[in-house]
């Protein structure tokens, strides 16, 4: 299996720290509001990759966080004159159900920066206390000096940096690169410290929430484009000053998910909310993951309504194999796998050592739908349609496609014998009526 690591702008063999077991980190959301769908594109991606993983045996250790301290839900807070903690709990929830509604698991650790508090203080007094780290009226800053490969992650030069839009020029720093671990405050939540009530940087509250759950260095370190600088280049920076080797093995960063040509924006008003998607998730997935994680997408009406279709055609391939199979008493027994299926299962597993190519796993998928429409028409032998429903699974289960067809009633089977009889006859006022009770149950 090979992943595209960020950190050395390259592809590399995934070798883990610990045989058999993945520790891995996505940064998750500060929770102020609503997700859109720019947001769920790291969340359905990553929820793939663990997929994939747990499919080849790995033990995955998952952790994304909540921020819940931050100068935006401050605003909010005090806008709806309520506390930050009203704030956070409502969105936190919110979250939880929009990654439930795009088919990803809520299944993980989910820390919460104001729950790691104490260990985010010490985290930053040991930067302090080793010199990597200075204090300026109650304001603590990180030395970027102390990194001499400051930038690499995303590809800046220092020079450039320093007159780049991103850096927060403040009279207070050495230098303009150095970035905030402590900030000094007299509005909203705050918290005690040895440099007085503040609240932590945001850099710094992954690297130490990390340090905390996993210890020195993890697999894998996950999430969008446009985290890695200056979010992920200023953790890998306290990470090496204090470890000597950067906070995860290898960096997986997802392209932008775009609406007409534009970055999705809460700020500027360009964006679809998850809670108000109205097409099946399965679809959205799809659409989702047909584009390498990589590369950004736009986002359309017509592009998604592919998928739309596409899942369509999906459901009823594996339906009808189901029904077959289930008609017939041969839903359990010996599955026979033949060349082509077995060609299949290998495509999906290339493409997904392949840096996790979801868009090639779609394409075996697409394969699948016509290697079993043929083997339907050809009658092949049910053994053999079994293995082909088995890697229908195989492909809902990474992929995070949910679909479950559920073993017929005797009472269904003999309806569904009593509409074919009756269509034989050219019955077709009685075939309707049993056509429309196999209908409304879902079965046709």
């Amino acid at each position: 299996m090979k992943i595209f690591n960020s950190y050395t702008n390259k592809l590399e063999e995934f070798k883990t720290i610990h045989k058999g077991v993945v520790n891995m980190y996505v940064c998750g959301p500060t929770v102020y509001n609503y997700i859109h769908i720019g947001n769920a594109r790291p969340v359905i991606f990553f929820d793939t990759v663990r997929r994939y993983l747990e499919h080849r045996d790995y033990k995955v250790n998952f952790v994304s966080n909540f921020t819940d301290v931050d100068d935006k839900i401050i605003t909010k807070a005090l806008e709806l004159e309520v506390t930050e903690k009203e704030i956070t709990d409502k969105f936190i929830a919110a979250f939880l159900s929009d990654v439930e509604k795009v088919n990803s698991s809520t299944d993980y650790t989910k820390p919460r920066v104001t729950n790691y508090m104490d260990h985010i203080i010490n985290y930053i007094d040991i930067l302090v206390k080793k010199g990597y780290a200075y204090v300026v009226d109650g304001d603590v800053y990180f030395r970027v000096k102390n990194v001499e490969d400051y930038g690499k992650l995303s590809n800046r030069n220092v020079d450039d940096l320093v007159s780049g839009s991103r850096v927060d020029i403040n009279n207070k720093k050495e230098n303009p690169l150095d970035f905030t671990l402590w900030k000094k405050t007299d509005v909203g939540i705050k918290f005690d410290s040895p440099w007085g009530e503040g609240r932590p940087g945001w850099h710094t509250e992954c690297v130490a929430m990390i340090d905390d759950v996993f210890g020195e260095q993890i697999d894998i370190h996950g999430g969008g484009s446009g985290l890695m600088f200056p979010h992920h280049e200023n953790e890998i920076a306290q990470s090496l000053v204090l470890n000597n080797h950067t906070l995860a093995k290898y960096w997986m960063h997802n392209g932008l998910l775009n609406i007409g040509g534009n970055k999705m924006s809460k700020s500027e008003g360009e964006v679809v909310l998850v809670k108000d998607l109205t097409v099946d998730s399965n679809a959205f997935r799809l659409f989702t993951l047909s584009t390498h994680y990589r590369s950004p997408i736009t986002y359309t009406d017509e592009a998604l309504d592919v998928y739309v279709k596409e899942w369509d055609k999906i459901k009823r391939i594996y339906s009808s194999l189901f029904l077959k199979l289930d008609l017939e008493d041969s839903l359990i027994g010996n599955a026979k796998i033949n060349p082509d299926l077995l060609k299949t299962y290998k495509e999906l597993l290339d493409a997904m050592d392949d840096d996790f190519n979801t868009a090639n796993a779609i394409t075996a998928l697409q394969n699948l739908i016509k290697i079993s429409n043929q083997m339907l028409r050809n009658k092949t032998e049910n053994s053999v349609l079994l293995s082909a429903l088995k890697l229908f699974e195989d492909f809902f289960e990474i992929l995070g496609l949910k679909y479950k067809k559920h073993p017929l009633s005797s009472e269904d089977k003999n309806t569904y014998k009593l509409w074919n009889k009756a269509r034989s006859e050219k019955d077709f006022a009685q075939a309707d009526i049993y056509r429309n009770i196999l209908q409304e149950k879902g079965i046709i």
